[in-house]
């Protein structure tokens, strides 16, 4: 049969028609991604770099926190970023301020993983005390960002007395699930998404062992038992999968945190204190589908460090804290020599706000005890305790951590040894910033509540 002319030109026009109709359902669709894409984002970091200079730091021994050690060293850092590592023959560029480091020490900024900051801020009253949404035993929705106070005067206390240059902000370890934590700079600003540091990953914050059915039993409800910490997580795991599977209708903020866990999106720092109780958790983890990034506190971590090396699994720990509770009893001031000695990935946490202005002396005790057993850790690898593992364990290493070209220049120069307790911080850098220097007043931060207040701007 002859097909008439007009009867091609409709066809024609059907079918380009019908491309266009595609044409723009995928527009539409990639709109959709996109804005579904932002709406999974909100809260983003508007932090932005201080202004600094091109510096050198010259003739300092130098721990660039990778277990490297160069003596008379030089280390290069221009628009944030450092440069160059390398020994006196480094030559400097023109242009650069010269910083004298002869019989002085430098280390990348310290980094405290365990943090409650902002969220239990001084002063330390009950209208601040925002840490832990005790009010269910899986909180996986609410995120510790919403409760930071940047005007803590804690932030800058860890950065003149600690050298603290990043920090990782956790929910308190009242629930089995206490919620998203937050990885922010070390900076002055007036708002909490002015200190999030930039492409960070949230982590989830989970508890076992004694604090949650000691909250939740002292209710009369579940969980009170061990076995009743293991019950409620594993049925908000198998709850979120199926949400993971579902068509998200419905959206549920507490699975969506859980969802980003099992896609390996966001981390999951655990606190936990028995070995037993760790290796369980790994196996469920295992059941579940995630990983397990840290275990917090982890006073029993030398009794499976050979596990834990085998996982992959950070132990974020104190130097010598124990004994306080039931599940505390047999941590041991050795710990992370035992650890590090059966290569297992070792980092030193404060949980403290005092503790979290010398993480460098807790490394050291931490290191001197393991010496007394005759484990000798060297000290450019126990300087990493406090850097490079944290920021490994935080999902922020490839950018901090560590003294190598490329990574911000978040630099501590200390006036000595930095595992003595005799050292201090001189200078610190936040990306190349300086942002404290103890001989000049203009550099040492006071926080907006302490404006006004006795001992204003005071550094011990």
């Amino acid at each position: 049969m002859r097909v008439s002319t007009a009867m091609r030109r409709w066809t024609s026009l059907l079918a380009l028609g019908a491309a266009l109709t595609l044409a723009g359902q995928a527009a539409d669709a990639k709109k959709k991604d996109k804005d579904a894409k932002a709406a999974g984002t909100p809260y983003a970091s508007t932090y932005k770099v201080y202004p600094g200079r091109p510096t050198a730091l010259v003739g300092a021994t130098v721990y660039d926190g990778r277990g490297g050690r160069i003596e008379n060293g030089t280390v290069l850092f221009e628009n944030g970023k450092v440069v160059a590592v390398g020994g006196a023959d480094l030559a400097v560029p023109s242009g650069y301020d010269r910083v004298d480091g002869a019989g002085k020490f430098v280390t990348p900024g310290v980094i405290d993983i365990h943090s409650h900051l902002g969220v239990y801020p001084s002063p330390g009253v009950d209208a601040n005390s925002d840490g832990n949404e005790m009010t269910s035993p899986t909180t996986p929705d609410v995120w510790a960002e919403h409760s930071v106070w940047p005007q803590d005067p804690g932030f800058s206390r860890a950065l003149v007395n600690g050298g603290v240059t990043s920090l990782q902000i956790l929910p308190g370890s009242g629930n089995l699930m206490g919620g998203r934590a937050v990885t922010l700079k070390n900076v002055p600003s007036r708002t909490v998404q002015g200190m999030k540091f930039p492409g960070a990953p949230y982590s989830l914050k989970m508890a076992c062992g004694e604090n949650p059915k000691r909250v939740y039993g002292a209710r009369n409800q579940k969980p009170s038992t061990r076995m009743g910490n293991f019950s409620v997580n594993r049925q908000a795991w198998i709850d979120a999968k199926q949400y993971m599977d579902g068509d998200h209708a419905e959206r549920d903020l507490g699975k969506d945190t859980l969802e980003g866990v099992l896609k390996g999106e966001i981390l999951v720092q655990n606190h936990c204190y028995r070995a037993d109780e760790m290796a369980q958790v790994l196996d469920m983890a295992k059941e579940m589908g995630y990983k397990v990034t840290a275990f917090h506190h982890a006073v029993e971590a030398y009794k499976i460090g050979d596990l834990l090396k085998a996982n992959d699994v950070c132990a974020a720990i104190w130097a010598d804290w124990y004994g306080f509770k039931m599940e505390a009893y047999d941590g041991i001031p050795e710990n992370a020599a035992l650890l590090a000695k059966q290569g297992a990935c070792v980092v030193i946490h404060s949980d403290d706000e005092n503790g979290i202005q010398r993480l460098n002396q807790a490394a050291a005790r931490a290191q001197a005890s393991g010496r007394r057993i005759g484990v000798d850790i060297p000290d450019a690898q126990v300087v990493g305790w406090f850097t490079y593992n944290a920021a490994k364990a935080m999902g922020i290493g490839a950018k901090t951590g560590s003294l190598e070209v490329g990574k911000m220049a978040d630099v501590v120069l200390w006036n000595g040894n930095p595992l003595s307790v005799y050292s201090r911080p001189e200078k610190v850098w936040v990306d190349g910033a300086m942002l404290y220097d103890a001989g000049d007043p203009k550099r040492k931060p006071v926080s907006d509540f302490e404006l006004g207040q006795p001992g204003e701007g005071d550094v011990k």
